[in-house]
């Protein structure tokens, strides 16, 4: 597959679970990819050994999400590596969860700063790169839709920050030929939540389909917007959670 020759990808976060997925689909499908990783050394070098073998074109950044100048300097990077950007994936993201008395500003403040702002950092330095045809692709949470347990009003309040987000990003560059999505994973088997984890069992109850997604299936859904199958969705959510949300 070659739909996406001659492109050029920013992956956040591809070195392991869903984001490698991404990287490693959307390399597959002809685009020239950068990702970032902040401590996952050996897991990116896998990753990107498997593109070069695979005759792909790769660079890997190591990028904090937690600091906005890292993100924006990966954007940088990359274009100045491969001359271009078409495609930012926004993945890169961490959970905090609790019960809500034991939640703290610190901790809604970290939360915001990797899940919320270094979204807008990164969308904002890749849309001065990008012309007719550039797709910012950000990866949300099906908890944005639905909350279906307590001890998560941290992470779906951040999570559904990136609709509005996305939203705005729409409007403000859809004049410019450019699309903006953000894709709401359900229950997707990683070693953050594997599908044989501790809570697995009543997990599966959830989504009407009764199991675990795979990070093939987000990423899937990230090469079709990333591709001519995305040219006329923006401004929107789609939801891949096998019913978590129905």
């Amino acid at each position: 597959m070659n739909e996406l020759s001659g492109k050029v990808a920013l992956v956040t976060g591809g070195s392991r679970g869903i984001g490698a997925a991404i990287t490693q689909r959307l390399a597959r499908d002809g685009a020239a990819v950068a990702f970032t990783y902040v401590t996952a050394a050996d897991k990116a070098q896998t990753v990107a050994k498997q593109i070069d073998a695979d005759g792909g074109r790769v660079l890997v950044i190591q990028a904090d999400n937690a600091d906005p100048g890292a993100v924006t300097a990966a954007v940088e990077q990359t274009v100045r590596e491969f001359g271009r950007l078409d495609i930012l994936v926004n993945n890169a993201g961490i959970i905090i969860d609790g019960p809500l008395e034991e939640m703290t500003v610190e901790h809604a403040d970290r939360l915001w700063a990797v899940d919320v702002r270094a979204v807008f950092a990164a969308s904002q330095a890749a849309a001065r790169h990008m012309t007719a045809g550039g797709r910012i692709i950000t990866i949300g949470s099906a908890l944005a839709e639905r909350v279906p347990v307590p001890g998560l009003t941290l992470y779906a309040m951040v999570k559904s920050a990136l609709t509005g987000l996305t939203r705005g990003l729409a409007r403000d560059l859809g004049p410019r030929g450019i699309t903006a999505t953000v894709v709401h994973g359900g229950l997707i088997d990683t070693d953050m939540n594997p599908a044989g984890g501790p809570a697995a069992e009543f997990l599966h109850t959830i989504p009407a389909l009764g199991h675990y997604g795979s990070a093939g299936d987000i990423a899937a859904t990230v090469a079709h917007l990333a591709g001519d199958g995305g040219r006329y969705v923006t401004g929107t959510a789609i939801t891949v959670d096998g019913g978590f949300a129905a």
